[in-house]
Parts: structure tokens; sequence; C-alpha cells
């Protein structure tokens, strides 16, 4: 997992562009879980699976998806998301 300086609205960051399925979604729980309600995560992701069931999975356990945009705006679908998510 890769850290790096939280930007000013996120509390925590975790980094799964190399995780694979299902790893993406049981490294994301363990992060909300270790959360406070109302903290945010940012969530750095990448893949057609990811992008799909990670948002999902957050939603269907009672969080909150703020936003799912990519890292670098205009390049292809293959590159890097960040996913905003609020403890609930």
């Amino acid at each position: 997992m890769k850290t790096r300086e939280k930007e000013k609205n996120e509390d925590v960051f975790l980094d799964i562009t190399n995780e694979m399925c299902p790893m993406t979604f049981v490294r994301t729980k363990l992060l909300l879980e270790k959360m406070s309600p109302g903290e945010i995560a940012l969530i750095r992701l990448r893949g057609e699976e990811p992008l799909k069931n990670v948002p999902r999975s957050v939603t269907d356990h009672g969080h909150t998806v703020l936003s799912l945009e990519p890292e670098k705006p205009g390049h292809d679908a293959l590159g890097a998301y960040l996913l905003r998510i609020k403890r609930t």
C-alpha cells in the first residue's frame, strides 16, 4: 500500500492500484473499519473491475461515495482514478 500526503478534504489515503479483486475492496473495507464516522477517505484505484465493484460495495455497506474521477483528466480509461468516500 502506498501512502502520500493528504489533500485538504480527506482524512486518509489508500492506493490499491496494484491490487486485484477481491483484495481491492478487502483493503478498502479494512480502512473504512478503522475510520470514524464522518471521516473521508481518498482511494486510488485502477482497472475495470475495481472501478465498478469498489464504489458499489462501499454503498452496499452503507457508506457514501462522494466522487470518482480520473486522476489525470483526459487520459484513457486504463489510468488511475480517485474515489472519495465518506464513512457513515
